[in-house]
């Protein structure tokens, strides 16, 4: 068994869903520790919800350099994961690793235990290979990526943001692949901005609409104006900024009532094209247009970010090619991940993972060939920076 694989089930064994650690993070601490990285705990949150985070970095004292000339390397994820859903759908416990057919099952399997356990090893045998590299190597690990994600990564990355701690490439664990193990990373996401809207007009007897005014039939209008709008067209990067309804309430659930309020819940998913503050004017204007008597409450929920190609980019597909020969795609679709966070004082942000196909389902497995390919390219990719770190230095000389 190779050590990544051990390492994945030991962590898939840990029962750690969100915001449960379960043990992962004093497991991966011990890991780290002996490899010269001071390991720190930033846990947040309420006592009845909280969140643990682990900042482990190798400190500078470590690489003959000037401070000023070291860049660091973030390796960021979450060992938190979903709930299972029902037990008895389950071909095999969720929490006990088991193979069958060359996959390895598990709650977390894919996202993103096996990233986690990839990234370690990755670095065990980089840090062998290069005792004294020319870059900075941190791992950034939370327990509330798939929930809230308050007072997980927002939170590490608020503490860093405030002692100047600087970042300059970060890859994030997400199971990012489709069909083989590096074939698509996504170098952006888009942002996400949700509406709860509530359009109030006047209940009354459904015989007598003249005594009344449906809300319902006053939104309709302005509802059917902003899905046809066309926010932005996108760019080479992003798609065109989405706008979709999600929930709409509206009535007591009598027939014979017409309802005083309807309340219409909707999200966008924007490129770097619109911007959120943008996006809430357009969506004012429209409303205040029809006439509507309204409230419109407003969630932010990350911000859009975008790596264009450069050294992170060209490492990782580097990397990628050099152990699977595949050419990988780059893409900014999909949902959020922690990365919209890191984003904010990392200038360059990627996502790499193991395919997706399984993730949050019932019977959630990794292939077991992937995983010794997925280290690898983590691997190659610190070897990759390190090169371009020892380049620079020597230009600079």
């Amino acid at each position: 068994m190779s050590r990544t694989l051990q390492l994945a089930e030991q962590l898939i064994s840990l029962p750690s869903v969100t915001p449960q650690d379960a043990g992962c993070l004093d497991l991966l601490a011990d890991r780290l520790a002996p490899l010269g990285f001071a390991c720190e705990r930033m846990d947040s949150g309420p006592a009845d919800f909280r969140v643990s985070n682990l900042w482990a970095k190798r400190p500078a004292a470590l690489i003959p350099q000037a401070q000023a000339a070291i860049k660091t390397v973030v390796f960021a994820g979450h060992t938190d994961v979903v709930p299972t859903g029902p037990l008895e759908r389950w071909s095999s416990d969720p929490f006990v690793p088991t193979h069958q057919d060359g996959k390895l099952y598990g709650r977390g399997a894919s996202d993103m235990k096996t990233s986690i356990a990839a990234f370690v090893v990755a670095v065990e045998e980089f840090l062998a290979a290069t005792p004294q590299p020319q870059i900075q190597i941190a791992l950034l690990l939370t327990s509330d990526e798939e929930g809230p994600s308050v007072d997980g990564t927002k939170v590490v990355v608020e503490q860093l943001t405030a002692r100047g701690e600087r970042l300059d490439y970060c890859i994030v664990g997400e199971p990012t692949s489709v069909e083989r193990t590096g074939d698509m990373i996504k170098n952006g996401r888009r942002g996400t901005l949700s509406g709860k809207l509530s359009v109030r007009g006047v209940q009354g007897h459904i015989a007598y609409p003249q005594l009344a005014r449906n809300p319902i039939h006053q939104a309709l209008p302005a509802l059917a104006e902003l899905a046809a709008i066309s926010w932005d067209q996108g760019n080479d990067f992003f798609q065109p900024t989405s706008w979709q309804i999600s929930n709409v309430h509206g009535g007591t659930g009598a027939t014979n009532i017409i309802p005083g309020e309807v309340v219409v819940d909707f999200n966008f998913r924007f490129s770097t094209e619109s911007t959120a503050e943008g996006l809430k004017q357009r969506v004012h204007a429209v409303l205040d247009r029809h006439g509507l008597e309204y409230d419109l409450r407003w969630t932010l929920g990350g911000q859009p970010f975008l790596t264009t190609p450069g050294e992170l980019v060209d490492a990782v597909q580097r990397a990628i090619h050099a152990e699977t020969g595949v050419t990988t795609e780059l893409s900014t679709t999909g949902g959020t991940s922690d990365g919209r966070f890191i984003a904010q004082v990392c200038p360059q942000v990627i996502e790499m993972g193991p395919p997706n196909a399984t993730i949050h389902k019932i019977d959630e497995y990794v292939v077991v060939a992937d995983i010794e390919p997925l280290k690898n390219i983590y691997r190659r990719t610190l070897e990759n920076l390190h090169a371009q770190a020892l380049a620079s230095t020597e230009v600079a000389a």
